[in-house]
């Protein structure tokens, strides 16, 4: 037992030293490894399952750019969990907050379809930012109040928001040619986010980028990160000094909801084209567990971003080529999530 604890210690200590970049790709390689054990236990054979994904999402544009497309909503529900993270606050509602996000970019496209896209498309943002932040401050004001803790507010607040969007589209903004689907009229052309290249990749991949730029630039460059970082480690002496503990509870909870607003803003603006059900497959989900296993590293959740953006096109290929349930796909997620606690435990033992 101490013998396997020494060795797994050893590698530990390789890792810590290795650049961040690769330590990440430690974790991946290692976590692939267990998943290709588990292929052939189960009777398949894990060198083609891989070769078929690389295949798809990388030998063509349009598997590289649908794996661009999927990493959209990831990345920007990752940082809508990773900032409130940074005060020591747990967003679990990064799902609900997308969902209103969507529906209220949506009302603003089918109120304004008449708009030209130039003043449309920002006004949309703005919306999507404004439902996803009110949904998230609801949760943040009540924590501030001591009334409810924001793990329980926001979770519970992921299954609101789906009833809400159902309201809507089986009631007043049901589309008349869509009597068998429920779902919202088709947005007019000025409510299209633009884009790239002759593929799905949309004007949400910058909202994305920047996104995760100023979550860097405002923790690790300015006195609000310092603030924050400080109200994290501890609140109470944080209060002390004169820090605002109150505002920055509620006002850090409505910027990460409205960065998971704009996700639902581009899903339905550039994705779906109108607002329906269904509209996100568990993006705010995935995102809390991206941001959670990345440790709230800005590099580390962009690579993360990326594996699990591979890891849902993964479900899709082996389904045809393997003939394995796409639930293969919750597998190997959960096989990354015991590597990374596992080599947190190890770090903890070796203390």
């Amino acid at each position: 037992m101490s013998a396997g604890l020494s060795a797994a210690a050893s590698v530990r200590r390789v890792i810590s030293r290795a650049p961040l970049f690769l330590r990440y790709l430690f974790i991946i390689a290692l976590a692939l490894g267990i998943f290709a054990l588990i292929l052939v236990a189960a009777g398949k054979d894990p060198f083609k399952a891989y070769a078929d994904t690389f295949a798809y999402t990388f030998g063509n544009v349009y598997g590289f750019s649908e794996l661009i497309v999927r990493m959209i909503p990831l990345l920007l529900t990752a940082v809508a969990v990773a900032f409130p993270a940074r005060i020591g606050m747990i967003n679990v509602g990064g799902e609900g907050q997308l969902y209103m996000g969507a529906w209220l970019a949506s009302g603003g496209a089918l109120a304004l379809s008449g708009f030209p896209a130039w003043a449309l498309l920002p006004l949309m943002t703005l919306l999507g930012f404004i439902g996803g932040a009110v949904w998230a401050a609801i949760p943040g004001i009540l924590r501030a109040k001591k009334v409810v803790n924001e793990t329980i507010a926001t979770l519970l607040l992921n299954y609101v928001a789906p009833m809400i969007i159902s309201y809507f589209v089986f009631g007043p903004w049901r589309g008349v040619e869509s009597s068998s689907y429920p779902q919202s009229p088709a947005f007019s052309d000025g409510a299209r986010l633009p884009s790239f290249f002759n593929t799905r990749i949309h004007v949400g991949l910058l909202f994305a980028l920047v996104s995760l730029l100023a979550y860097w630039a405002i923790v690790e460059k300015t006195r609000w990160g310092v603030q924050m970082r400080a109200i994290g480690g501890n609140p109470e002496a944080a209060e002390r000094l004169g820090i605002p503990l109150v505002l920055y509870m509620v006002i850090v909870m409505a910027i990460g909801g409205g960065v998971a607003g704009l996700a639902g803003m581009g899903e339905v603006s550039a994705i779906q084209g109108r607002l329906r059900q269904g509209l996100s497959p568990g993006y705010g989900f995935t995102g809390f567990l991206i941001a959670w296993l990345a440790g709230g590293n800005p590099l580390g959740i962009l690579l993360m971003t990326f594996l699990f953006a591979v890891i849902t096109s993964v479900g899709d290929i082996l389904q045809i080529t393997q003939g394995l349930p796409y639930s293969v796909v919750n597998i190997l997620m959960a096989v990354i999530l015991f590597v990374v606690l596992g080599r947190r435990s190890v770090r903890r033992a070796s203390r």
